[in-house]
């Protein structure tokens, strides 16, 4: 019995983020943000009460087989069950909209190191009433990823900047919270590590463009848009690839075109000036051939929609990726084009 009381955690953890994963980025209204906040705001107040409680130097009760002794013991781990509670919803939430929003490697980086924490989250317990450095950071951590995407939405920007501003707000709150705890146990200079560190990762590309998040990618034949249906024909992936939505390889006819479509969402009253990249992979490395810029606005489920397309791509290793105008990738879709009619293979319609 003991090996399944500590694999609960993960397997609750697990079940958690599959849940997330499936519901999570479809949709992000302010009634989340303001849940979100309540999280916060309730972990403030919890460990505020564990502070009061180090202070006073109150030590847990004596273990006893009676009702009167197991309701003394609830109330003395209540708080910490409330705390790595609110923590872990939190993280959840962001993590997986995080990883969403990951669509090259720095980013994975970022989204699997923040998944390990969310996942160490659920073996804390007590240790958030006895070691408050950690506490500090890890509300500091928590307080910074929600205004990642709060302030950019009440903005209705994506300007770099409000990333900037929303660290330092994070850290902020922190700080604020550690001067309000009685005796203020611990120490906060671990949580402006945190922000240093969050901040150093934004300036090499390691944190993803929130709050956008990929909703589809397709590379492609015979597009057609209509009456607000945005049609392209794909190649089908063999059977035994099955977690593909598209063949690896396209067959482009010479002198014919290949359309690459995309669905990014943005929550309602953001507005991103994104981008379509077409690069080539060649004896230097990778070339831009083609960039496309347009400007998205958010609200709609499935994501706002954009298209392009290269004219007559040369055989080869290719990749189309949607980003940021400043250089945030939010997908990318690697492909390999051979000269060939498409007609000869199996092909799917999609609609975006």
């Amino acid at each position: 019995m003991n090996i399944f009381r500590r694999l609960y955690p993960v397997v609750a953890f697990f079940g958690g983020f599959i849940v997330d994963a499936l519901t999570l980025g479809k949709r992000v209204r302010v009634l989340d943000f303001w849940q979100l906040g309540a999280y916060l705001a309730g972990a403030a107040v919890f460990i505020l009460w564990l502070a009061w409680r180090d202070a006073r130097e109150k030590e847990p009760p004596l273990p006893a087989a009676d009702l009167k002794g197991h309701v003394a013991r609830f109330r003395w781990q209540a708080p910490y069950l409330l705390v790595q509670f609110f923590f872990g919803s939190i993280f959840s939430a962001l993590f997986i909209l995080y990883f969403k929003s990951s669509g090259h490697f720095g980013a994975w980086i970022t989204a699997a190191a923040l998944g390990a924490l969310l996942v160490a989250n659920e073996f804390a317990g007590d240790r958030y009433g006895r070691r408050f450095t950690l506490t500090w950071a890890l509300f500091a951590l928590n307080a910074i990823l929600l205004l990642n995407f709060v302030l950019p939405h009440l903005a209705g920007s994506l300007d770099p900047r409000w990333f900037y501003a929303s660290t330092l707000a994070g850290v902020m709150t922190a700080t604020v919270v550690y001067w309000l705890a009685p005796g203020r146990p611990g120490r906060i200079g671990p949580a402006w590590g945190v922000a240093v560190s969050l901040l150093a990762a934004w300036n090499l590309g390691m944190i993803a463009p929130v709050p956008l998040v990929s909703r589809d990618i397709a590379v492609g034949h015979d597009f057609v848009q209509t009456e607000g249906r945005f049609l392209l024909t794909v190649e089908q992936p063999s059977r035994w690839q099955f977690w593909r939505d598209q063949a690896a390889t396209v067959h482009v006819e010479e002198g014919g075109r290949l359309y690459g479509v995309t669905a990014v969402f943005a929550p309602l009253g953001v507005t991103a000036y994104l981008e379509h990249r077409w690069e080539v992979f060649g004896d230097d490395g990778w070339r831009l051939i083609y960039r496309n810029l347009f400007r998205s606005t958010g609200g709609r489920e499935r994501g706002f929609r954009g298209y392009s397309w290269v004219l007559n791509p040369e055989p080869g290793e290719w990749r189309f990726s949607v980003a940021t105008q400043d250089g945030r990738v939010i997908s990318v879709l690697p492909i390999r084009v051979e000269r060939g009619d498409a007609r000869l293979w199996a092909r799917r319609e999609r609609e975006f």
